[in-house]
């Protein structure tokens, strides 16, 4: 799988465990902290394997500003999810946090498919972000096989290098 349609198939996932928890409401704490965990463990994976691969890949100088400001989101993410591992679901500003962390995966992920995938098509070849992508991947796979949630609190005090 090329490197966009995996970020973007990974996107959605994320998308779609945020809808679930949405409509858990004030329900089941047990099962919202659940789709929480699954989240940051998600977004974690994710994250270090735009910051390791993709950002890297697309660096230039055209495009070295929206890449800083893409780990600067990661940034504000990775906080909220630090905050939210102290918390417990039936927390009263767990709900709140959660949605805060949506709305700002929401708009990173909106600009990053409109503006660094464009960049990324300009940039690399087809082969190039099909290899990539395979990286990408493998290393996601790994992550995902521990917590990879657990390491984002020693993310927190800077922006990834770009």
């Amino acid at each position: 799988m090329n490197a966009l349609d995996l970020l973007k198939q990974q996107h959605e996932e994320v998308a779609k465990l945020f809808k679930k928890y949405e409509k858990l409401a004030d329900h089941d704490d047990g099962q919202r902290q659940e789709i929480f965990e699954q989240v940051a463990d998600r977004l974690g994976a994710h994250a270090k394997i735009e910051e390791l691969y993709f950002y890297p890949a697309l660096k230039k100088e055209d495009t070295e500003d929206e890449l800083r400001e893409a780990v600067e989101e990661h940034l504000v993410v990775k906080r909220l999810i630090a905050d939210l591992l102290e918390m417990e679901a039936d927390d009263e500003e767990f709900d709140a946090k959660m949605k805060v962390l949506q709305e700002n995966v929401e708009h990173h992920v909106e600009e990053e498919e409109k503006d660094l995938f464009k960049s990324a098509r300009k940039l690399m070849s087809k082969e190039q972000l099909e290899d990539l992508g395979i990286q990408m991947e493998e290393e996601f796979d790994a992550l995902m096989d521990g917590e990879p949630r657990m390491d984002v609190p020693e993310e927190t005090d800077r922006a990834a290098p770009i």
